[in-house]
């Protein structure tokens, strides 16, 4: 089963869902994001991630985003979807829909707001994992959605489902990733989210981890790109420190306001294919965003990119 596999490495941008003038999915724009990634070095995509407001998505309108950049992307660059619901039942249908049209992987959370116990949350996961033939990576994001995936938990995961080939960590726990690198001997990618809130991306890549699953790349892909790549040599190591501390006020910007607000302003600053967020998210404050508009133009990232 495992031959084939998308492993992730690099890169991997939790793209936004771009909405048009009364709302709509605008896929015309997702198709220019999707572009921009390819043409600056991204590895690899996500959509309907967390970035991607799927809470605010529909069923149909999900599927429809499977559909339509499934197949646009094939060929261009692999794309994991989102397809965390509310029940185990309605996650595997939305998985296998995923694998039916084309995608590379898929991305499981375990379902926000109910909280389940840890042994829920394995038999969850591993129902997901067994129910496709793709690419899974886990989503473990306690933040958002309140359970931990404990690191007993994913390493036994990783040991049971051939087809798991990723965590992505988002919490501020160093300790658990080095006991994923451990328990996996790295057979599981280990990847980290950018939140600067967290700094996870240096101590991830310096255990041995394989890259970042960021939001910062919608605005900088070739930065992040650069910033994300594993360590496999002390130039690499001097290399990211440097780049770290010389991304960070984008790092920032792009965490200012709740995920996915500030960086959907920030692409749409830029110049891209963005819309606003559906309620009850709301635009970012004035003063915030001139403060983006100002930190836009003092790194003169539409100069980099060729936008205006």
């Amino acid at each position: 089963m495992t031959k084939g596999l998308i492993q992730p490495e690099g890169s991997w941008v939790a793209l936004i869902t771009p909405f048009g003038p009364k709302g709509e999915v605008d896929f015309d724009g997702f198709k220019a994001l999707v572009d921009f990634q390819v043409a600056n070095g991204t590895s690899l995509l996500l959509i309907m991630g967390s970035t991607g407001e799927p809470m605010a998505l529909t069923l149909e309108e999900r599927k429809a985003i499977i559909r339509e950049m499934a197949a646009y992307c094939e060929g261009k660059i692999p794309v994991f979807f989102g397809v965390t619901l509310g029940s185990t039942e309605l996650t595997i249908e939305l998985a296998r829909y995923a694998q039916d049209h084309g995608a590379a992987g898929v991305v499981v959370v375990p379902p926000p707001y109910i909280n389940p116990p840890q042994e829920a949350v394995y038999e969850y996961l591993k129902a997901v994992c067994r129910s496709v033939e793709i690419s899974v990576a886990l989503y473990n994001n306690p933040s958002r959605v309140v359970v931990n995936i404990d690191p007993a938990t994913i390493v036994r995961l990783a040991d049971e489902c051939p087809n798991l080939v990723a965590d992505k960590e988002a919490q501020p726990n160093v300790g658990q990733l080095a006991y994923v690198m451990e328990g996996t001997k790295g057979r599981l990618r280990l990847l980290c989210c950018d939140s600067p809130a967290y700094s996870l991306i240096l101590p991830t890549l310096a255990l041995g981890g394989h890259g970042t699953a960021n939001v910062t790349g919608n605005v900088v892909p070739r930065e992040m790109a650069e910033l994300s790549k594993p360590w496999r040599s002390w130039e690499d190591v001097q290399r990211c420190r440097k780049l770290y501390f010389e991304l960070l006020p984008i790092m920032e910007a792009a965490y200012s306001a709740i995920n996915p607000v500030a960086i959907k302003a920030m692409v749409r600053l830029m110049g891209l294919p963005a819309g606003h967020c559906r309620p009850p998210l709301p635009d970012v404050p004035p003063d915030l965003l001139r403060a983006m508009e100002e930190l836009i133009d003092r790194f003169d990232l539409k100069g980099r990119y060729g936008l205006r």
